[in-house]
């Protein structure tokens, strides 16, 4: 499950029952760079070190804030769970019974504890040894090949214009699939480089010819400038569609975002630049380069993440490419919060648009291709005992393009059993 961030309303309940007095936490041998000086600094720096999986340096943090504030209920809160997702069991404990003892916890706080009791703690930091994720899925697709959504289509210019009817082998089938996924993320050297390996695979009941398969292997550096942080990946792809190579891809992305101290409470904010190479070994004259430039903004509250991304694309053609470069964004808005100590949802909308510069196929499709795609998506999270969950997943693609044979709407539903942090 994803960490429950602490309710601004409920901490300023614990901070009203907050007795003097300083319960300590571990002190990790971790040193702070460019520290901010005010408490509310520093808190606003722990919390981005949360959100981004930094949780030995958010627990340096928030010592140093209740060291500074004793009565900052939140900061104690945050430090109490942060030594629990370390591992350290018994600190953790210490931490929430001294909490416990020194005030009246609103219902909502005893929740959060009673979910974390109930973890045992995990293991000993996960990113010690590396942070693993299975899932096991089984779903249904109401159009696994993509399948136009107009029977009809025409081709030709003028008195020439000839409609044709498509064969039902390029109209929507619905197929069930089940899945398998792996990830994997271990420290490389040092904590600020890491390598992540993604694998999955999926097999139709029927549809065989969609059966799919993909590996994926990356390395990624954080770098810190001036408080600054600069994170750098490095990745390469490989998909097969049918037990065929489909496609190749290598991408570089770099990712900066400004200090903590810098932003609101709450306020996340990265510029992000991408460039991918990808080729297709059976359909090379789809082959391309494409460059993302665009920005990160999120915000951190009682009710849970929420994010906005923003991307300008610039795809090259390599090859003879029908409709040549094309040009577009990509937009997404998504939410994520904690319902109950064992239940999380999570909500998005995204939107792609592609506008090729080309005639896609002079004196057959007379047109510049234009690809507007929206996708939708809804998932809710239980979870069942420690590290493992039900997922149920909702996702809708709508396709909608100037060239009916693009044309196409998805609709999957499925549900995941998944094994996380063992």
């Amino acid at each position: 499950m994803r960490r429950l961030a602490v309710c601004a309303a409920l901490a300023a309940a614990l901070s009203s029952c907050l007795a003097a007095g300083t319960v300590r936490a571990q002190e990790a041998p971790l040193a702070i760079a460019a520290e901010p000086a005010q408490p509310g600094d520093l808190y606003a720096a722990a919390l981005l070190a949360l959100g981004e999986g930094r949780l030995e340096e958010a627990a340096v943090l928030l010592q140093r804030v209740v060291e500074r504030e004793p009565r900052h209920a939140g900061a104690w809160l945050d430090l109490a769970i942060s030594q629990c997702e370390l591992g350290n069991a018994a600190e953790a404990e210490r931490l929430f019974s001294s909490l416990e003892q020194r005030m009246a916890v609103p219902a909502g706080i005893e929740d959060v504890i009673a979910r974390y009791r109930a973890t045992g703690c995990g293991k000993a930091p996960a990113r010690r040894g590396g942070v693993w994720l299975l899932a096991a899925t089984r779903g249904h697709d109401d159009n696994v090949n993509q399948g136009a959504s107009d029977p009809r289509f025409t081709i030709g210019t003028g008195s020439t214009q000839t409609e044709y009817q498509l064969d039902p082998s390029f109209l929507p089938r619905a197929d069930a699939f089940s899945q398998l996924s792996a990830s994997w993320l271990r420290p490389l050297g040092d904590a600020d480089s890491d390598l992540i390996v993604q694998a999955y695979t999926r097999r139709h009941d029927n549809v065989r010819a969609q059966d799919t398969a993909s590996v994926l292997a990356a390395v990624e550096h954080t770098w810190k400038p001036f408080a600054w942080r600069l994170r750098g990946t490095a990745a390469t792809g490989y998909v097969t569609l049918d037990g065929t190579l489909y496609q190749r891809q290598q991408q570089v992305q770099a990712r900066l975002a400004p200090p903590a101290a810098r932003l609101a409470p709450g306020v996340e904010f990265a510029a992000t630049a991408n460039y991918s190479h990808v080729t297709y070994p059976t359909r090379p004259a789809y082959d391309g380069n494409t460059v993302e430039i665009g920005g990160i903004f999120g915000y951190r509250s009682e009710f849970g993440l929420a994010q906005a991304t923003l991307t300008r694309l610039h795809d090259a053609s390599a090859a003879d490419r029908p409709g040549g470069d094309r040009k577009g964004w990509f937009g997404n808005l998504q939410w994520s919060g904690d319902v109950t100590s064992r239940l999380g949802l999570e909500a998005g909308l995204s939107h792609q648009m592609w506008q090729s510069s080309e005639i896609y196929s002079p004196n057959l499709i007379d047109k510049r291709r234009r690809q507007d795609t929206t996708t939708l998506r809804a998932a809710g999270q239980w979870l069942l005992r420690p590290h493992t969950s039900l997922v149920l997943e909702w996702r809708g693609t709508f396709n909608r393009e100037n060239i009916s044979l693009f044309q196409y709407n998805s609709r999957a539903l499925q549900l995941s059993l998944r094994w996380d942090n063992f």
